[in-house]
């Protein structure tokens, strides 16, 4: 299979896709069948209640998803009946679009899903704000808007009883490929001809997207009572699978080492560029089986590695007898790491392989799964502690009302009308559909500065791209057959890719937004120029209120974040001391150590990626962040090299030694977390008391050990000298 079609494949057995198809169906329903009992406004205005509930339709577990739709579709139904009513009074409705505008955004600090549930809310709004009612019919249509929204609800809820495991399915396949991808770019650093720099901050990128992917898989797993507590070899399947991925992905971050070194000393040997190779072609078996995993469907292997891996030992151990100048150690170690990855490899291509067998035992780890996702607090004691102005939340909830109501009166000034005609010379469709302003405020501003200015871009590209699409179907495209094919079309892909690509989304929604205009009798070359311009509007004033409203910059938080990543470090190698120690350290709290760097590290490097995005003035030592963050994952690349190694090999015979080793790499790290404000390990001089003398008859693997901590102590030393540069 071509990677061309392996890619268009993948697409359209992704949960993106499934999502579109969904979103769309549930849509387009409602409107198609009342049209054909001549009841399309009826049908439209279900539709519109569905589209309100579709944005809360977040992959998830079912309950909080079904929880999360009852909640909003009582909120649907009272904002509009408050919209509906206070729409006859210009200031009773401005006063509704600025206090609803700041409650709604302030749910953000429930979480995602709670800020979905607002963002319902608003829409309700918006759609409903210029809807001509009668008094006498706003009731009715708010009940009509709400009884779409049931059926969205319920028609999500049967399609996740249909086939219950295929969204934590394509989840976990998705999440295979990102890992390929993240193995891949390691593969990279053996190869002479990779910049060693670059792909650093290549691997960084791709950290941020595997944790944020895992967490969602980590949720709609652990969360789901159906997933973890039944008892089918299917969803057993599933569980086992992603703890072993989780693992493999550890196994990869593991496989680090002074890569420029490792050039120094055996760039002739050819060697390097052979690890690199197997590891592109172990990234290619995973691969298959992810792709396997993502389209339901059965994979037979014929790949085997380990004749590789024994020619890669013969070659190394050849190295080492000519008497190379540098130490093999390093290369036997990667070796190590390759069969340990080759084993999970095979671990998860037989977990699929016989997902229909019970073969599967129930849990072999014994990880009590529920520790290892968030659980949200929902106490009103949350929202009462963020209702300060020091409060990121409550400044953002802020800056959304108060760039609304901008919004609002500028669409509802009769001089801005007077005034965009003159400049134009002729009459200017605006203002008919004013919510477009407040819709685009909405969706465009973010919590985060650079998060607001990349969807404002993305927003304008979107809607000229695709108001000139729409207007260019609708021009020479006369058959209304046609046109409600290629709306259908537009409409499974803008809902597909939304989550994805968001200028493909918007210029694939504007032309099916068109086209729905022209079949409720509304023309549309006005239409297009009126969104367009209602687009641009919302934009400027949503760049201006990220600039000077209230600004949330990265380059305020990034300390507070630096901390957390060197505390959650501090907090892992504790761990490892414990162990050589004697102190008996449990699996899950190995696994939950990990998880708390690896959620924090891709926090820290997410951060930075959003700050290389804020005004010059605001990257402050940016070069010097940029090298805290890639310590930081090189560190966090040895603590897991580390946890593996002392978790399978008998190392307290140097107890001594490499307590104080780690007792130094934790007092470095504690220091540069008290500089940034963060917390410290509790690692005390008690925990030395019962070592045993120094040896020097080593073995191998002692060596190793000591020398990785070395190399932890040192990474330690070169963080705490870089935030001295960064707070100085």
């Amino acid at each position: 299979m071509s990677i061309q079609s392996r890619e268009i494949k993948t697409f359209f057995f992704s949960q993106y896709f499934s999502d579109g198809l969904r979103i769309s169906a549930g849509l387009l329903l409602p409107a198609v069948i009342f049209a054909q009992f001549d009841m399309l406004q009826t049908g439209l205005t279900i539709s519109l209640g569905a589209a309100c509930m579709s944005v809360i339709d977040n992959p998830g577990p079912v309950v909080l998803k079904r929880n999360a739709m009852l909640i909003g579709n009582v909120l649907v139904f009272l904002v509009a009946v408050l919209t509906g009513f206070a729409r006859y009074n210009l200031w009773c409705l401005g006063i509704e679009v600025t206090l609803l505008t700041f409650v709604c955004s302030f749910l953000v600090v429930y979480g995602n899903r709670a800020a979905a549930i607002g963002t319902a809310g608003l829409l309700a709004m918006i759609f409903i704000m210029d809807k001509a009612l009668k008094p006498q019919d706003v009731l009715t249509y708010s009940l009509t808007v709400s009884s779409g929204g049931i059926w969205y609800m319920l028609w999500s809820l049967v399609f996740f009883g249909i086939r219950p495991y295929r969204a934590a399915q394509q989840a976990l396949g998705e999440n295979i490929a990102d890992i390929v991808s993240y193995l891949r770019i390691k593969a990279d650093f053996y190869l002479p001809e990779t910049d060693i720099d670059e792909n650093y901050k290549k691997l960084v990128l791709k950290q941020i997207q595997v944790s944020q992917h895992q967490d969602a898989v980590r949720e709609m797993l652990f969360k789901s009572r159906l997933v973890v507590r039944e008892s089918t070899n299917y969803s057993r399947m599933l569980v086992l699978t992603f703890v072993d991925l989780v693992d493999l992905f550890e196994q990869v971050m593991a496989t680090h080492y002074d890569y420029n070194h490792m050039r120094e000393q055996f760039a002739n040997t050819g060697i390097l560029q052979d690890v690199g190779k197997l590891l592109h072609r172990m990234g290619d078996e995973l691969d298959n089986i992810g792709y396997a995993v993502l389209s339901n469907t059965s994979y037979h292997s014929n790949v085997r590695f380990l004749a590789d891996l024994e020619e890669l030992k013969t070659r190394i151990d050849a190295i080492g007898a000519e008497g190379h100048s540098g130490s093999i150690m390093a290369l036997k170690k990667v070796l190590i790491n390759l069969r340990d990855l080759n084993k999970k490899i095979i671990n998860i291509y037989r977990y699929h392989k016989t997902r229909a067998a019970k073969k599967l035992i129930k849990n072999p780890h014994q990880v009590e799964y529920q520790k290892f996702v968030e659980h949200q607090d929902y106490s009103p004691r949350v929202l009462l502690d963020n209702l300060t102005f020091e409060s990121s939340t409550f400044r953002f909830a802020l800056r959304v009302s108060i760039v609304c109501l901008v919004g609002f009166l500028i669409t509802k000034s009769p001089a801005l009308l007077h005034l965009i005609d003159d400049l134009s010379g002729r009459r200017i469709s605006f203002g008919q559909h004013s919510y477009w302003v407040i819709l685009t405020i909405i969706v465009i501003v973010k919590p985060a500065f650079s998060l607001s200015k990349q969807r404002n871009y993305q927003r304008l590209i979107g809607t000229i791209v695709g108001g000139l699409m729409g207007v260019a179907i609708l021009t020479f495209v006369h058959n209304d057959t046609a046109q409600f094919l290629i709306l259908a079309v537009l409409m499974v892909g803008a809902y597909s890719f939304i989550r994805t690509n968001y200028v493909v989304a918007i210029a694939l929604m504007t032309p099916y937004v068109l086209i729905l205009f022209k079949f409720l009798g509304v023309g549309h070359l006005n239409i297009a120029e009126e969104r367009i311009i209602d687009t641009i509007i919302g934009s400027i004033i949503a760049l201006g209120a990220n600039y000077f409203l209230f600004p949330s910059w990265e380059s305020d938080q990034i300390r507070e974040i630096s901390g957390e990543v060197l505390a959650a470090n501090s907090g892992y190698l504790t761990k490892i001391a414990d162990t050589i120690n004697g102190v008996p350290v449990t699996t899950t709290e190995y696994k939950l150590s990990r998880k708390e760097v690896y959620i924090k590290s891709a926090n820290l490097a997410a951060a930075f990626e959003r700050m290389t995005s804020e005004p010059k003035t605001r990257q402050q030592k940016i070069k010097d962040l940029h090298k805290f963050v890639v310590l930081n994952h090189i560190l966090s690349s040895y603590v897991a090299t580390m946890a593996s190694t002392v978790a399978d090999k008998d190392v307290h015979r140097t107890k001594a030694d490499n307590l104080k080793l780690i007792k130094r790499s934790v007092a470095l790290l504690n220091e540069s977390s008290k500089k940034l404000g963060g917390k410290v390990a509790d690692f005390t001089a008690e925990k030395l008391q019962s070592e045993t003398p120094e040896l020097t008859d080593l073995t191998a693997d002692e060596n190793l050990v000591k020398e990785q901590l070395g190399f932890i102590q040192k990474i330690s030393a070169d963080i705490l000298k870089t935030t001295d540069n960064l707070i100085n």
